[in-house]
C-alpha cells in the first residue's frame, strides 16, 4: 500500500512534466513556423540563395574588370493595378561597376493602392554575385491615382563571378521586379529616393518598348 501511495504522486509528476514538455515543445514549432519565412528572406538576401539578389555590404566593388555584362531588367504585377516597368529593358555595365537603373510605377487605379516588389535575378547561379546597394524592394509604397514614381536600384556585379566555371562566359544577367498588392494608409507612404551615385555613371546601351506588367 505504501508503495504504491508514493508511486502514484511520481507518476502524476512525471506525466506533468512530460506534457509540459510537449507542450513547449509544440509552441516552439509554431513559432518557428512563423519566424520560416522572413529569416528564409534574410537568408536570400544575404546569400543570393534561390536567385535572390545579395545586399551589398559596400558601394562599390574592390575592383572592376575591362570586361562588359549587360543587365536585363524585367517587371510584372500581380494583383496591384499598376502600370509597372523599367524605364530602360537593359544596360551594359563593366564587371564591377556600380550603376543605377530606374523603375516606373503608375497607379492606373481610381483611388490609393499600394504595393510591395519582390526580386530575384536569372540565371539562379548569378544572385550571390549581383549586390544590390539601394533597391526599392520589400518597401510598402503608396500611390495616388493616377501618380507616377520613379523606382532606382543601384547595383554592381562582383567581380568573383569570372571564377565560376558555370559562369565565367556569362554575358547577361536579368533582374525581375513582381509588385504584389497591399493594404496600406496613404498616410503613410514611404519616400523613395531617386538619386543617382555620386561619381558613377551608367552606360545605357540602348532603350527599348518598355515591359508591361
Amino acid at each position: 500500500m505504501n508503495h504504491q501511495a508514493v508511486t502514484r504522486p511520481q507518476k502524476k509528476n512525471t506525466n506533468g512534466i512530460v506534457a509540459g514538455v510537449c507542450v513547449a515543445f509544440f509552441g516552439g514549432m509554431i513559432g518557428m513556423a512563423y519566424a520560416a519565412v522572413p529569416l528564409y528572406a534574410m537568408f536570400c538576401q544575404a546569400t543570393g540563395y534561390g536567385g535572390t539578389v545579395k545586399r551589398a555590404t559596400q558601394q562599390y566593388a574592390d575592383r572592376v574588370l575591362d570586361r562588359d555584362i549587360t543587365i536585363r531588367f524585367d517587371a510584372n504585377t500581380a494583383g496591384v493595378p499598376w502600370q509597372f516597368q523599367p524605364v530602360a529593358r537593359s544596360i551594359t555595365v563593366k564587371i564591377g561597376e556600380t550603376a543605377q537603373a530606374h523603375y516606373s510605377a503608375t497607379n492606373k487605379f481610381s483611388h490609393a493602392t499600394a504595393g510591395r516588389a519582390t526580386f530575384n535575378v536569372q540565371p539562379e547561379l548569378a544572385g550571390p554575385y549581383f549586390n544590390k546597394v539601394e533597391c526599392f524592394c520589400f518597401t510598402d509604397t503608396t500611390l495616388k491615382p493616377g501618380e507616377t514614381l520613379d523606382m532606382p536600384v543601384v547595383f554592381y556585379v562582383d567581380p568573383d563571378i569570372v571564377n565560376v566555371p558555370e559562369l565565367k562566359d556569362l554575358t547577361t544577367i536579368t533582374l525581375s521586379y513582381t509588385m504584389f498588392p497591399i493594404e496600406k494608409n496613404e498616410k503613410d507612404k514611404p519616400v523613395v529616393s531617386s538619386a543617382p551615385v555620386k561619381g558613377k555613371s551608367n552606360k545605357v546601351s540602348h532603350t527599348e518598348g518598355s515591359l508591361g506588367g
